[in-house]
């Protein structure tokens, strides 16, 4: 190689660099790499829960209930989720709260998830309100409806609905169907 060869890559680069100062770079829009979920812990029960399955409080755990309802079993496809949130799959039932107190609640919740595995409902819709009325305006129900539900073992997901159906004052619940057919339900 000569000596002309090697100077025109340094001169390219010179000028490369000439043409590129003051140049601010540019943010790509892609999608993040996708990074995958943990799966949720499963909580542990209250041995003092009562015959509907249900019970008020958790062994050392606090639960949060943030603006949205979120839960989902492991094992339970994120696209089957999705559509869930999504209001892709319509409720087939549905349970009004409003008005009740937590006992009266409770049992009423404890009646309708026997009825939906009883009529082998794949999801079910449950308003609780948005706590309006309550004490501090505090959703309490909402709070209650996010620990009963995680208490099934037939409530393999459940979310907040979506605005058009009752929005975070309502969840839809995905049921299992598992066990049924052992138990005489085709």
């Amino acid at each position: 190689m000569s000596g002309d060869e090697r100077q025109i890559p340094d001169e390219v680069d010179l000028l490369f660099q000439q043409e590129m100062d003051g140049a601010v770079r540019h943010e790509h829009d892609k999608a993040t790499p996708y990074k995958p979920k943990l799966n949720p812990v499963p909580l542990p029960l209250n041995p003092k829960v009562t015959g509907d399955g249900l019970s008020d409080t958790f062994l050392d755990l606090n639960i949060e209930t943030g603006e949205e309802l979120s839960f989902i079993r492991p094992g339970v496809q994120n696209r089957l989720f999705q559509e869930l949130r999504r209001g892709k799959i319509p409720p087939e039932d549905m349970l009004d709260l409003h008005g009740l107190r937590v006992v009266e609640a409770r049992k009423a919740l404890a009646e309708f998830l026997a009825h939906a595995i009883r009529h082998r409902l794949r999801v079910v819709q449950i308003i609780h309100g948005k706590g309006y009325r309550s004490e501090d305006r505090q959703p309490i129900l909402k709070q209650k409806i996010n620990q009963w539900l995680r208490q099934r073992e037939e409530v393999l997901a459940f979310c907040s609905a979506p605005r058009f159906d009752g929005g975070t004052g309502a969840a839809y619940v995905l049921l299992s169907r598992k066990g049924l057919k052992d138990e005489g339900w085709r």
